[in-house]
């Protein structure tokens, strides 16, 4: 008789880590819930975590890795011998190549594993490696150069829970818990402080669910965010509304920030985001006269052109209206896994931001406060060479779905030597490798708060609110007869086949925003640790010891009041308002001509968005989870351009823009504005391959330039707001 028992552990279907209830029969799980008996996240789990029994027995599931072979085909290889392959290729290449032609790709699924990215980074860097990428340059990269540019603030910024007013700009956290709110049960937290009395300002061209709660919603033309922000900018510094104590202090540029936002009066920004003017005064007013409280963007703020521009503006406006904890404030969260805090009120001056590691050779780019650009990967594969790239191992994304421009995605993955895709299944990616490497995942492997904890909190939001710590065992097997390893085991692998040490790197220290050296433990090469030690090597210097959260099954907040300190009397670092290369930039915005006339050729706007029902692309392939819409990603438009058009939801249509065409299935979407297609990235087969948009989605990539309106510090090319045009096929 088959017994079933109920175990807890920690959800991994995205960064948000949550808590939850798993009832198995034997070792399969069949069923999982949010942990009621487990703090901070209060019983919480989204439609996705309910459904990962499903994605450990999805039939397409890859239970051994594969090999490509001569005619194409896959077939299966026992993984120590894939790993003896890998190592002498990648030997060998580095002999004739050196180390510079190999690269590494670690995409968003490696982030709830957290002894995956050291690993993989140090088996890089001990190679000689400085090829290392990640999905942050085409995400929101624009976060790490603006907090390099602003400088820091030692005792980080306000908080959720605290705060009186919070400004959202291009996201829709409490659907995503993508950041921009605490992603512990969004919604509730949201609920909580609007009852309250916490206003809710959202800047997005749809009516998300987010801002479907806001007081104020700026449903702007999308790529308008810099004129909103240096808008309201100029009505509060004109209108003395800053706080002037805070910047006399601790802030400089502010005369050149000032001069700089004039040209952006609320008429003119008005004008070019199609929203009322004095809706934008009333926005700013209603930030700038709280007490506390931050404005954040997410995804749809970096996506859409601009990207360090705008997230230093939301930085600047953070910044003059005094946003951060002052001398005497509690810190939200010590401190768990990562070393205990010691947040100070005075600033860190800024740091480099662009060019402060290695040089590409597409565009100018170079290693960026947010790492190397993956938007220039696909280029340094195709460009022959010193320097070209030859080996590429990706493991936790899908390059050929999520990056941009995917023909030139497609044609550098077959230019390459050697593609080796950790995954799951055969992905758009894995049916390019020549070799699929099948890894462990979910309730097969130990479990650790650490991946939500990490996040960086400063204007992100994403980490943790309070200081939850839970670790979790492996609760099952891996499947009879399978051959899978934790993605951590094959950098190790490679490593110990190269003759190349490794370390374990601690985590660094942090309040909100200090780092202190990391300390680097040497790992054993002869007899390979358990995924345990690593999570302890880790946590060295955490404030709570693994053994004692493991005390803890169902976690447990470590509490500990740890106020801000008084600024180091020697301190002189000043936040800086008015950088030269974002106060240029923001010129060049104000110059632009006001044209309202739309391109006859490509008369709607392309913005990216994010489905309930997925992450990124996982999950589409799940029943619970697309039971009704199926597997594809639809072309939301507003239901009176359908009617314009003389399309019905369900149809066919070609979408164009000036760099590529795809078919799309529509979808009526009346929260859009007009003249929007709103369809979700990361979908879609390989180039080349045989599509139907119906069951497989299509792949938005392929509208998208690299060479487009890029980031020249980043390199995040123009991914959303994209002129296309729509027509019946």
């Amino acid at each position: 008789m088959t017994t079933t028992r109920t175990e807890p552990s920690l959800c991994r279907f995205c960064h948000a880590g949550c808590p939850i209830t798993v009832e198995l029969e034997g070792d399969r799980p069949v069923r999982v819930i949010g942990n009621p008996n487990s703090p901070t996240y209060d019983g919480f789990l989204c439609r996705r975590g309910r459904a990962l029994p499903e994605q450990l027995a999805n039939p397409d599931r890859l239970l051994h890795s594969l090999k490509r072979q001569a005619d194409g085909s896959y077939a299966p290889i026992p993984v120590e011998q894939s790993m003896d392959e890998i190592a002498a290729r990648i030997t060998e290449i580095i002999g004739e190549h050196g180390p510079r032609s190999v690269a590494l790709y670690l995409g968003t699924y490696s982030a709830p594993y957290p002894a995956s990215g050291v690993m993989a980074g140090g088996w890089l860097a001990m190679l000689g490696s400085p090829m290392m990428f990640t999905s942050n340059t085409i995400d929101q990269p624009g976060k790490e150069v603006a907090n390099a540019m602003l400088g820091q603030w030692r005792a980080g910024p306000d908080a959720f829970a605290d705060s009186d007013v919070w400004m959202v700009v291009g996201g829709n956290p409490v659907v995503t818990m993508a950041g921009g709110i605490p992603s512990q049960n969004p919604g509730k937290r949201l609920k909580d402080r609007l009852a309250a009395g916490m206003k809710l300002i959202v800047i997005d061209p749809r009516r998300t669910q987010t801002a479907a709660r806001a007081q104020i919603h700026l449903a702007a033309r999308p790529g308008e965010d810099v004129a909103l922000l240096a808008a309201m900018l100029n009505v509060i510094l004109t209108e003395g509304r800053h706080d002037a104590e805070f910047v006399q202090r601790h802030v400089q540029g502010l005369e050149d920030l000032r001069a700089a936002v004039a040209p952006f009066t609320p008429a003119m920004a008005a004008a070019r985001a199609d929203v009322p003017e004095e809706q934008i005064v009333e926005a700013a007013h209603t930030f700038a006269d709280a007490e506390r409280g931050l404005t954040v963007g997410i995804t749809g703020a970096n996506m859409s052109g601009h990207s360090s521009l705008v997230e230093y503006l939301m930085l600047c406006l953070n910044t003059v209206c005094g946003r951060f904890l002052r001398e005497g404030d509690t810190v939200a969260n010590p401190g768990v896994t990562l070393p205990r805090a010691t947040p100070r009120a005075e600033a860190v001056a800024p740091r480099p931001y662009r060019g402060v590691g290695e040089e590409v050779r597409a565009r100018g780019l170079a290693q960026s406060a947010a790492g190397m650009p993956t938007a220039a990967l696909a280029d340094e594969i195709l460009t022959e060479g010193e320097g070209k790239v030859r080996v590429l191992i990706s493991s936790g994304g899908n390059p050929v779905a999520a990056w941009p421009d995917q023909r030139r995605t497609g044609a550098a993955m077959e230019e390459l030597d050697l593609l080796v895709q950790v995954d799951i299944k055969m992905s758009a990616t894995a049916a390019m490798a020549d070799y699929v490497i099948a890894p462990k995942i979910s309730f097969e492997v130990p479990a650790l708060s650490y991946a939500s904890e990490s996040i960086e909190a400063q204007s992100v939001h994403w980490g943790l609110a309070e200081p939850f710590g839970m670790y979790a065992p492996a609760l099952i097997d891996t499947p009879p007869g399978s051959d899978l390893i934790e993605e951590w085991e094959l950098f190790y692998g490679l490593a110990q086949r190269m003759g190349v040490p490794l370390f374990a790197t601690g985590l660094p220290s942090t309040t909100a925003t200090e780092r202190e050296d990391r300390r680097f433990e040497p790992l054993d090469m002869e007899n390979k640790p358990t995924t345990d030690e690593l999570y302890a090597l880790l946590m060295s210097g955490s404030r709570i010891s693994l053994d004692e959260i493991k005390a803890h099954p169902d976690g447990a907040r470590f509490d500990e009041d740890i106020a801000v300190a008084p600024a180091d009397p020697d301190a002189t670092g000043r936040l800086d308002v008015g950088n030269a290369d974002m106060l240029s930039e923001l010129a060049e915005v104000a110059a632009e001509p006001l044209d309202d006339a739309t391109d006859p050729a490509f008369p709607f706007r392309l913005i990216s968005r994010r489905l309930a029902y997925v992450y990124n692309s996982s999950g589409r392939d799940l029943p619970s989870l697309t039971p009704d819409r199926g597997a594809y990603n639809p072309a939301f438009l507003h239901p009176d351009d359908l009617a314009d058009l003389g399309l019905e939801p369900g149809d066919g249509v070609m979408l164009a823009s000036a760099h590529g065409e795809i078919a799309a299935i529509v979808a009526d979407d009346a929260t859009l504005r007009r003249g929007l297609v709103s369809m979700t990235h990361a979908f879609g087969p390989a180039p080349g391959q045989e599509t139907d948009p119906r069951r497989d989605g299509t792949s938005t990539a392929r509208l998208i330039s690299v060479e487009d309106g890029y980031d020249p510090i980043s390199g995040i090319p123009r991914m959303s707001g994209v002129p296309v045009r729509v027509t019946p096929g």
